[in-house]
């Protein structure tokens, strides 16, 4: 089989400009949410063109097709995230979203090429594949629990075979292009929402003492909750709550009725994860307590972490190795306190994300607009790399890997 590897990244970068016109394409017209209807009817395009019968989500815009290997066994599961972002695009790219406010930021429509470049491998080696691959393209990641809705409506039951492993990808220009970037266990983390609605008083500006004034008691809670949180969260366990949203009042002398904030708590362990959760409700409704006003705390759950199996990530390493070379792997020291809904398929299927490098040429890490910036531009030559990837991940697990 590691021959068999090593033909992979030549054989994709000989298809680059095929897998580079896909990605423009879909760049072209991005769509944000659950709903996806020009990028879905593109990907089934693709799919219908590589001799597969794409299946089509109930209540979202999500494509699934299975690849049938040449000897019966299990199924390998390859993910692509396909939405965009509510962006105005800045970048002068020719092929810039056609889309005004709509912007494919994050990557997502690399993702999408290099998975179909990575099926049209797999197709043409399917005589190596000992099983089958469930070709997952996914709407709705930047929020919208994509990943859930699909294995809600039977995602994994869709497979001939059992699940033995879950692969995703994700472009990023943080990373030296070319690279592959991941590690084991807790690799992005959980993301949840925090809204608090302070409730006092409202009066007159100049007689503060006969209301009971709610912006000053938010002013504390946001401060109380920083402090709180480098006091009583483990520093090489953390946990970090930044409040992104404060909305209070209406002119210069008028003490509000409410005031609202609004942020988000990111961690990497379901401990912290519940001890933050605690923290805040304790902090806010204390705060307001102490000033005679009261807060009402709302925490919305996100994405859960992504969590890699220790075993699963050396695979990829190993599998990286035998594509490209030990050089492209960068081992990462620390987990990406961003949040990712491919975490959800990694609670039911053993498996690993990992980050490919696309920092265009001449930029630094602290000069290049990063994922989710309207000016990003992703270096597109290690798309290769990625559908070899890919291909490469299912043909090793399939393999007894």
């Amino acid at each position: 089989m590691t021959a068999a590897l090593a033909t992979l990244l030549p054989a994709a970068r000989e298809r680059l400009p095929q897998i580079v016109d896909v990605r423009r394409r879909l760049h072209a017209q991005p769509e944000v949410g659950l709903q996806l209807p020009v990028t879905q009817a593109m990907v089934v395009e693709q799919l219908r063109e590589l001799g597969l019968e794409p299946r089509l989500g109930v209540r979202t815009s999500s494509a699934t097709a299975v690849i049938e290997g040449g000897r019966p066994g299990p199924t390998v599961l390859l993910r692509a995230d396909m939405d965009a972002l509510p962006l105005l695009e800045e970048t002068d790219l020719p092929f810039a979203s056609a889309t005004p406010g709509v912007m494919h930021a994050c990557g997502h429509d690399t993702h999408v090429a290099m998975l179909l470049g990575g099926a049209r491998l797999l197709i043409e080696r399917r005589e190596l594949l000992a099983g089958n691959v469930l070709l997952m393209f996914q709407p709705g990641e930047e929020g919208f629990h994509g990943a859930r809705v699909m294995l809600e409506e039977g995602l994994l039951e869709q497979a001939p075979g059992p699940v033995v492993g879950a692969f995703g990808l994700h472009i990023g220009t943080r990373y030296e292009t070319g690279t592959v970037n991941l590690r084991p266990g807790a690799l992005l983390a959980a993301g949840d929402t925090i809204r608090i609605r302070v409730r006092g008083r409202g009066g007159h500006a100049s007689a503060p003492h006969l209301a009971a004034d709610p912006i000053t008691v938010a002013a504390e809670i946001v401060l109380a909750l920083q402090t709180a949180v480098t006091r009583e969260i483990h520093a090489f366990d953390p946990a970090v709550i930044t409040i992104a949203h404060v909305t209070a009042g209406t002119t210069t002398n008028i003490i509000p009725e409410t005031a609202f904030i609004e942020g988000t708590m990111r961690t990497v362990s379901d401990e912290t994860r519940e001890a933050g959760r605690a923290l805040i409700r304790r902090v806010a409704e204390g705060v307001a307590a102490a000033h005679g006003v009261s807060a009402e705390v709302e925490l919305e759950p996100g994405y859960p972490v992504t969590y890699n199996d220790p075993d699963a990530a050396a695979e990829v390493e190993h599998v990286t190795a035998a594509v490209a070379g030990t050089e492209v792997l960068r081992p990462m020291e620390h987990p990406i306190m961003g949040a990712e809904d491919f975490s959800y398929v990694l609670q039911r299927v053993r498996g690993a994300f990992a980050f490919i490098g696309a920092r265009p040429a001449g930029l630094e890490p602290s000069t290049a607009p990063q994922n989710h910036s309207n000016r990003v531009v992703f270096d597109e030559a290690p798309m290769a790399l990625g559908a070899a990837l890919y291909a490469a991940m299912a043909l090793h697990w399939l393999d007894g890997g």
